[in-house]
């Protein structure tokens, strides 16, 4: 190697350790949505200001992905996503996913059932109580988190 790439790559270094540390960090969701629905575009939107990777996936419906992911039918909502392994199904919010991911327990993901006003992409002047809900593989949920009306 000659005296000037040996150089570039030193100077290199720092900044390469930093993108990977970056991008490990981020975790990334596959969002699969139908491309008519506003409040699922505003949920990505909140989930990309929160430090989320995101890809979208506009699809005639999202029963086959809800299907895929184990998503209880109790639970359902207008968008299903994925996160390390883990499903989401409807408004649930970037601090949650966060604290899954943290807590990685052995069930199959999160859920805030319906389109509850209030909730993240659902925003309004007021607000609905709501639960996110924490769901295993053979259906079974349990509140995760719990949202008063605001």
């Amino acid at each position: 190697m000659n005296r000037k790439r040996f150089l570039q790559s030193i100077l290199a270094a720092p900044f390469a350790a930093a993108a990977f540390r970056l991008s490990a960090a981020t975790p990334h969701v596959q969002a699969y949505k139908t491309p008519t629905c506003g409040c699922c575009g505003m949920w990505v939107r909140h989930l990309k200001e929160n430090g989320f990777q995101v890809t979208v996936q506009d699809v005639e419906s999202t029963a086959e992905y809800r299907r895929k992911y184990g998503v209880p039918e109790a639970l359902q909502s207008c968008h299903t996503g994925v996160v390390e392994g883990y499903a989401l199904e409807g408004h649930v919010p970037a601090s949650e996913i966060r604290r899954l991911l943290r807590e990685r327990p052995k069930m199959k993901g999160l859920a805030v059932p319906g389109m509850p006003i209030g909730s993240p992409g659902m925003e309004s002047v007021r607000s609905e109580p709501y639960s996110v809900m924490l769901f295993d593989a053979q259906g079974h949920s349990s509140v995760y988190q719990r949202y008063p009306a605001r």
